[in-house]
């Protein structure tokens, strides 16, 4: 009886071997991502309106936040226009300046060639101002293209 079971632990583990293979393929760009590319910090201005960036290699990117006035704990509006480079997905990763305010990186959905949009949310802080840096990350076949935006808000 024990050997015409013998060959059950093989195929088990290769089993196990082949899910866990296929589980860390299809998250493999999280765990390592591709080449990025940092480009300077804009020195636009989120509350005046879209700010518009040059690409490497050619091709522009313009980004907005909607409102203007940025509000804390309300939906925020992001909009992604993006000409002369091929970007697969797009999202926009807000962090703190001086201060960890946690994960906080929605996706935005592409709604047309080169337009993107989506929702996001600043929380609340304990400061009556705070600085605030999104980093919007193009995600192209060329690698990662990374534009970081600086903005404030006031409660």
């Amino acid at each position: 009886m024990a050997q015409k079971k013998s060959w059950l632990v093989p195929v088990v583990i290769i089993l196990i071997a082949a899910v866990l293979g296929g589980v860390a393929f299809y998250y493999r760009d999280y765990f390592e991502p591709g080449p990025a590319q940092m480009l300077p910090l804009s020195d636009c201005d989120l509350h005046d309106g879209p700010c518009r960036s040059e690409l490497p290699g050619g091709g522009w990117v313009e980004f907005s936040i909607l409102p203007a006035s940025i509000p804390l704990t309300q939906p925020l509006r992001l909009q992604v226009r993006v000409e002369g480079v091929e970007v697969d997905r797009t999202e926009v990763d807000f962090s703190g300046v001086s201060m960890n305010m946690g994960y906080n990186r929605p996706r935005l959905e592409k709604t047309a060639e080169g337009h993107f949009e989506g929702e996001g949310l600043l929380p609340v802080c304990i400061r009556q101002r705070m600085d605030w840096e999104a980093k919007l990350m193009l995600h192209s076949s060329d690698g990662l293209i990374i534009i970081p935006h600086r903005f404030e808000t006031v409660k």
